[in-house]
This record gives C-alpha cells, sequence and structure tokens, in this order.
C-alpha cells in the first residue's frame, strides 16, 4: 500500500472520536451541502462497455505494431481498465488473456466462478479446481490457440511467482513487458477520462477550501487530516491527504513525528480523491495565521516555476525539459544547485493510479504527446524552517498544456 493509498484509507467515523478532547466545532467538521454533493454527483457519467472495448481494440493495434501475439493481465488497475473487473490479488490466480485477434479469456478459481461471470458476462471464462494448476489450464488454452510458441507480454506489476509459473508450465512462451501496451493505452486519456479527473479535482478543491476553515490550534496532523477524508466520505467519495505543519513541510513526506499546529504555521496538504477510479492529486501550501517575508518570498518562486512549467509542456517536448524549465527557475533563485532544495522530480502521470506513466524527470527523453496528464509540483524545502509545493494536474492538448484547476494566488488565497 503506498503513501497516500493508506491516508486515504483514513475513515470519517474514526475521525469523531479520534479528535482531541481540547478541540471542539460549533458544528460537525463533516458538515457540508446536500446541494454540493449533488452538483458534483450529478456530472459523473461511467465508463461504458463500449469504451473499453475500444480500449482492448487500441491494445490489439499496438500488439501488432509490437510483434505481440497475447496479453497477460492479473487482478489490478489495468484489467479494471479494460474489462471493467475489479478483482483484488490473491495466492489464486485471476487473470485475463487478450489475444492479437479476437475475444479476451479470463482464468479464475471455480469456486468463485459465479463472481467472476458476474463481472465478466458473456466473456470467455475457464476455472480450476483447488486441486488444479491454472498454469496448465492455460497451456491449455494456448496450445487450443496455436500459442505455444508465442510472444505474451505481461502486465508490469504482475507478481514474480505467476511470471516463473508462467515460464515454468510453458517454457516456450517469450514473455515481454506489456508497458508498451498498457502505457501506450492508459497514458492517453481520452475526454471523458479528462472529465471525470476534471470533477475528481475540483471535489478536492471544495474539500481543501472547507477544511481549512476547521484549522485550530493545537490541532494534530492526523486530527486535521481526518477532517480531510471525512469531508470527501461526506460528498461521497473515497479521499484523503497528507497534512504537514510548520518544519514538517521541510519533508516532502513529512516525518514519523506528530506535530500540533501553532500561530503561523505553514499547513501542507497534498491530497485528492477517486470519481470512477480516476484519480485527483493535488497540493496546497497555506499559513495559519501571518506569513513570513521569507514564506512569502519562497512561495513566489514556487508559482513561478509551475508557470514556467506550464508554459513549456507541450506535445513533442522531452519530459526532461519541463523537469529542467522549473528547476532552473529555482536554481536561479537561489535554491539550487540541481536537487538541493528541489529535492524530487517535477511530475508524474496521473489517472486510474495516482502515480503512473510517464515522469517529468531529469533523464526521461520520451516526447510528451497529447492527452497525457501529468502533475506540474514544483516545491522548494528548506530543512528546520519549512517547505511550500504546489501541485496541479496538468493535460497536454495540441495547443500546450492547460491545469484542471486555477492556480493559487498566493499563501491566502489556494484557488
Amino acid at each position: 500500500m503506498n503513501r497516500k493509498k493508506f491516508i486515504n484509507t483514513c475513515g470519517a467515523a474514526a475521525a469523531l472520536t479520534a479528535l482531541s478532547p481540547v478541540i471542539s466545532f460549533s458544528r460537525s467538521p463533516f458538515d457540508l451541502p446536500e446541494e454540493t454533493k449533488n452538483s458534483f454527483l450529478n456530472r459523473i457519467q461511467p465508463i461504458t462497455s463500449e469504451e473499453r472495448l475500444q480500449r482492448m481494440k487500441h491494445a490489439q493495434s499496438l500488439m501488432q505494431e509490437n510483434n505481440i501475439d497475447a496479453l497477460f493481465l492479473e487482478g489490478g488497475t489495468s484489467l479494471n481498465y479494460f474489462t471493467g473487473v475489479d478483482w483484488w490479488r490473491s495466492e489464486r490466480l485471476f487473470a485475463m488473456i487478450l489475444p492479437l485477434k479476437g475475444e479476451p479469456y479470463f482464468i479464475a478459481p471455480e469456486f468463485e466462478a459465479s463472481r467472476a461471470r458476474e463481472q465478466t458476462g458473456n466473456a470467455q471464462l475457464l476455472t480450476w479446481k483447488e486441486n488444479e494448476n491454472p498454469y496448465e489450464v492455460i497451456r491449455q488454452l494456448l496450445d487450443r490457440n496455436n500459442l505455444l510458441n508465442a510472444t505474451m507480454s505481461v502486465e508490469e506489476s504482475t507478481r514474480y511467482f505467476v511470471v516463473a509459473n508462467l515460464q515454468k508450465q510453458i517454457p516456450s512462451l517469450e514473455l515481454q513487458n506489456a508497458t508498451v501496451i498498457t502505457a501506450g493505452c492508459r497514458s492517453l486519456k481520452t475526454a471523458h477520462e479528462v472529465e471525470l479527473m476534471q470533477i475528481a479535482n475540483d471535489i478536492t478543491a471544495e474539500v481543501f477550501q472547507s477544511s481549512v476553515k476547521q484549522l485550530k490550534t493545537g490541532m494534530t496532523e492526523k486530527e486535521f487530516g481526518k477532517i480531510i477524508s471525512g469531508q470527501f466520505s461526506a460528498l461521497g467519495f473515497q479521499g484523503g491527504a497528507l497534512v504537514l505543519f510548520g518544519e514538517a513541510s521541510a519533508h516532502p513526506h513529512g516525518l514519523v513525528k506528530e506535530n500540533r499546529l501553532k500561530e503561523n504555521d505553514i499547513v501542507l496538504m497534498d491530497g485528492g480523491c477517486s470519481v470512477e477510479g480516476y484519480e485527483s492529486d493535488i497540493t496546497r501550501t497555506t499559513v495559519f495565521g501571518k506569513p513570513t517575508e521569507k514564506m512569502n518570498t519562497v512561495w513566489s518562486i514556487v508559482s513561478q516555476a509551475q508557470n514556467e512549467a506550464l508554459k513549456f509542456a507541450k506535445p513533442g517536448v522531452d519530459a526532461e525539459l519541463v523537469d529542467e524549465a522549473a528547476r532552473k527557475v529555482i536554481t536561479d533563485k537561489g535554491y539550487g544547485p540541481g536537487y538541493k532544495y528541489f529535492t524530487h522530480r517535477l511530475g508524474h502521470g496521473i489517472g486510474m493510479d495516482g502515480h503512473e506513466w510517464y515522469y517529468l524527470v531529469g533523464g526521461n527523453k520520451r516526447l510528451l504527446q497529447t492527452g497525457n496528464m501529468f502533475s506540474n509540483e514544483p516545491g522548494i524545502y528548506i530543512p528546520g524552517e519549512f517547505g511550500i509545493r504546489l501541485e496541479d494536474e496538468m493535460l497536454i492538448t495540441e495547443k500546450g498544456a492547460r491545469l484542471l484547476l486555477p492556480q493559487a494566488q498566493s499563501l491566502e488565497k489556494m484557488f
């Protein structure tokens, strides 16, 4: 479980009992108008079966281009992306094989066949009993389809024991990494995907703006984090945020030590929610009280860096050059060289996973494409003092790049 997934599991109900007794609220910290919730829910249109069919056809066209005969997927995000099937990974194999031509095959434990059928519909479903070898079932399937000597691409997060058993049971298979297919499809967002991500971003902006009104002296980072996750829940969505107060903000992912909020502390919030499986990932840095001149100066430099990256990003540009554009602003203002104060990459891809292909980082010479979605998140982190990060989702369009949310205006005005 990654950092943000862990944060997002914080429940609203637990938040109420966990709040410090010295902190009181005139109303529930999770109260949000019903019309606000409905305004988001009414905009959501789920991904259709026709869209998923088009995704599989796109995958097959990439397979054709790359001389790949079949695609192998375990349960996980990519399987959900292509099929809508939501299946956890366990020691019992559940998988899909998509051949270069034709329909997909699903392989499932027989005792879970009814649940598998519920999600796979009329697709071809092969099952294996508890005393049977699922990889032998796959071998027989490939044999029937003249694919025993095939080149099979395996989704890149597939667990090692699955790959090892495939190779052991079918040594004639040539196994390859499937990133050219999975990333080739998922990194190019459709208009519908962008709209779902836009809704997730709009919800996050609403929650962040509402939550900061609940900040109180003496509150811990965890207490404020639970208020944020509770407000996402109140709107009907799963979400949360990493919260850092004061000097902890100088460490991009925080510290183990819990901090209590003091007057004039920096407050950094990094998080988002999921809408129909599509993620938002937003960071806003504000101040609880009055910012110092240095805080305002550093905030302004980070904002300029984000703007420079935004202006530079467009189709055909090397990914590393977008990172370089933002990093140069920060270095030229005295917070360099290199990664000294801006300690992480500029951005990551985002979609159904909070972090996915590709990365805006030095060394990545991949050219940006229309439909790519990245985080644009420069930061300056000063040990012993504070850190400031601004993060927005950035869509690459034919004309350049645009952010999904209004940029932060100052430490006091987050959107």
